[in-house]
């Protein structure tokens, strides 16, 4: 029982996802989201809100640009990408609180949460296959 608790609230002190994280800007919670994918995923789109910085530049580019009072969430692609993991990694080494979003921008897409692109805002999408999806109530 005391690894099971001790592992879980590991977990959850490292991990989120994207409705933990939408509900988070929406409540208006104090936090930097960095998105680590290339720049040609971040050109063709992002989570609304985040900041660009590829896990490569994180050494060097965090400290000079990010607050190192305000928590780190970082994304990359989807479950399948373990690039969030480890400029979750980089973060840490310099000494940020730093949560991974799993499920990456797949799931934040998924779950139709707010996205863009250079040009603005991108059109929401629900996914039936990954929450309830109702229909709109007329009003």
């Amino acid at each position: 029982m005391t690894d099971a608790l001790s592992y879980f609230s590991a977990k959850l002190a490292h991990e989120t996802d994207a409705s933990d994280v939408y509900a988070a800007q929406r409540a208006g919670e104090r936090f930097i989201l960095v998105d680590v994918r290339s720049d040609e995923a971040w050109a063709q789109g992002r989570v609304s809100g985040a900041v660009h910085m590829r896990r490569q530049d994180i050494r060097d580019r965090a400290p000079a640009e990010l607050d190192p009072a305000l928590p780190v969430i970082v994304y990359c692609w989807s479950p399948g990408c373990n690039a969030g993991t480890k400029a979750a990694l980089e973060f840490a080494a310099l000494g940020y609180s730093v949560k991974e979003m799993i499920g990456g921008y797949e799931y934040w897409l998924r779950e139709g949460q707010p996205t863009e692109n250079d040009s603005g805002a991108l059109p929401r999408r629900f996914d039936d296959r990954v929450m309830v999806v109702r229909a709109p109530v007329p009003g």
